[in-house]
């Protein structure tokens, strides 16, 4: 997500500043992107399925004039992959004669709900008219505004936000304001950056770089921060009792680049240390180190570091093939491997090979890419992971399906080497990720690693509701 405020319009381009920065967290959803901005008399929204360089091009982004903008690009954990699932959600209020005009707005969001059938019920949507709990949180916004017309959005969001469980960073705008909203376990990253003549909102800190913002801050767990002509203003719709920062641990295994900072910690270190820490824990003889493009490298690099087994690259990455843990189905994933990689053959035969991955969930590209080292001539395949055993779904912004398919769930690791036709097979673990991230005292949220949620288990009915193809099991203990 992106969002930008400037302060007088020509100050510059908002359509181009959001196009970049999107395009600076491509990695985050490759399903579809979009746009809105306003001049001050209109929210105009364009989006569509696809990479953002298939959705924008130059006559489309000099029709989206204003000073004021958010985008979004899309992964989809709830809702099916289609057009109207894409993001910024629109809204209108109703005509009411006490409001000089409707309130418009845009919203994009970053997360998961765990309470989306419950808010849908309570709002009166009629069952199967709810695709997403992005549209969920829109409809209740708009429905709060109709309800009393003298409030406007902030006031909408104090009232609304409260009511939502699960995660969700939220960037919204009007036609006056740009709003930044983390959940109270900020679960899902949002940064707040600086420019000369305004402000910056996103999802990581590399978005700021490229449109020239400097990062001023993190936004805070369960913080509303409102950007306008006044300036910032921060707002806390929850008590702090309700406030326990929980950031998806994931973001630095693998879902944020390697350039951006995490509670003030740079990734690329990070990762590093994870390598030397896996290194430690679970060293095994052997003729190269290397590591599976592109999250699994620094990590790589780090365990040959502290190993003293020579690095190199044995593999090479399609530059131009998406990630395949965040495509939206299983047949999908499984093509994508060879797509994405091919061995050097020239590296490999006849080596023994240290393969450092982030990773495995559903083991499909593990296994594939385990096959395809062995045609390539290596004598040996030991793979080590830069985390611990992936065991339980996740309910808030990753799509990892039921325990049924993940791999480390119903395997012991003996199992899994033979499935992935590894010689061996070692995790890092829990306090060797945590202490390798830097971020001394911060918590966490890891149940995806340990089964213990920070909030109840999202029920099984919600996810068929919402269209998944089966439904997400629950919490097991």
């Amino acid at each position: 997500m992106f969002g930008v405020y400037l302060h007088r319009d020509g100050a510059g381009s908002v359509s181009h500043m959001t196009y970049d920065g999107l395009y600076a967290l491509q990695h985050r959803g490759q399903e579809s992107a979009g746009m809105a901005t306003t001049t001050g008399e209109g929210v105009m929204v364009v989006k569509d399925m696809g990479l953002v360089t298939n959705v924008f091009n130059e006559y489309k982004l000099a029709g989206l004039q204003g000073h004021l903008a958010i985008g979004h690009t899309r992964y989809s954990t709830t809702g099916t992959s289609t057009w109207h699932n894409a993001q910024p959600v629109y809204r209108v209020t109703a005509r009411n004669p006490a409001r000089v005009r409707p309130v418009e707005f845009a919203l994009g969001h970053n997360g998961n709900l765990t309470n989306t059938a419950l808010l849908a019920s309570a709002a009166g949507m009629l069952p199967g008219t709810v695709t997403s709990d992005s549209d969920v949180i829109g409809e209740l916004l708009v429905r709060d505004l109709d309800s009393a017309p003298e409030r406007d959005l902030v006031d909408a969001l104090e009232r609304v936000l409260p009511k939502l469980a699960g995660a969700f960073s939220l960037v919204v705008m009007d036609n006056e304001r740009l709003v930044a909203v983390r959940d109270p376990h900020g679960y899902r990253p949002l940064c707040l950056g600086k420019l000369d003549e305004g402000w910056v909102v996103a999802s990581e800190t590399p978005a700021l770089d490229i449109v020239g913002a400097h990062f001023v801050r993190e936004v805070d767990p369960g913080e509303m921060l409102v950007i306008s002509g006044d300036g910032t203003r921060s707002v806390y719709p929850w008590p702090p009792s309700e406030v326990d920062p929980r950031l998806c641990i994931f973001e630095f295994v693998y879902l944020a680049r390697p350039d951006s900072r995490l509670y003030g910690q740079e990734l690329h270190g990070a990762r590093m240390r994870m390598g030397e820490l896996l290194a430690e824990q679970a060293p095994v003889e052997a003729d190269l180190v290397m590591g599976v493009p592109d999250s699994g490298m620094p990590a790589a690099e780090g365990y040959a570091r502290r190993s003293g087994i020579r690095y190199g690259h044995g593999l090479v990455k399609n530059r131009y093939i998406g990630r395949t843990f965040i495509v939206p189905d299983q047949a999908q994933r499984a093509q994508g491997v060879r797509r994405k990689l091919n061995p050097l053959r020239s590296a490999i035969a006849g080596q023994r090979l240290i393969v450092v991955d982030d990773s495995i969930v559903r083991g499909t590209t593990t296994r594939a890419m385990v096959r395809m080292l062995r045609e390539a001539g290596a004598a040996e395949v030991h793979l080590r992971i830069s985390s611990p055993p992936y065991r339980w779904p996740c309910y808030y912004g990753l799509d990892t399906g039921t325990r049924s398919e993940l791999i480390a769930a119903n395997m012991t690791v003996p199992e899994i080497e033979d499935f992935l036709g590894a010689d061996s097979l070692a995790y890092l673990s829990l306090d060797g990720l945590k202490r390798a991230t830097g971020a001394v005292g911060a918590g966490f949220c890891d149940a995806c690693l340990t089964g213990v949620y920070p909030t109840p288990p999202l029920p099984a009915s919600v996810e068929v509701q919402l269209g998944r193809k089966e439904p997400v099991g629950t919490r097991l203990v």
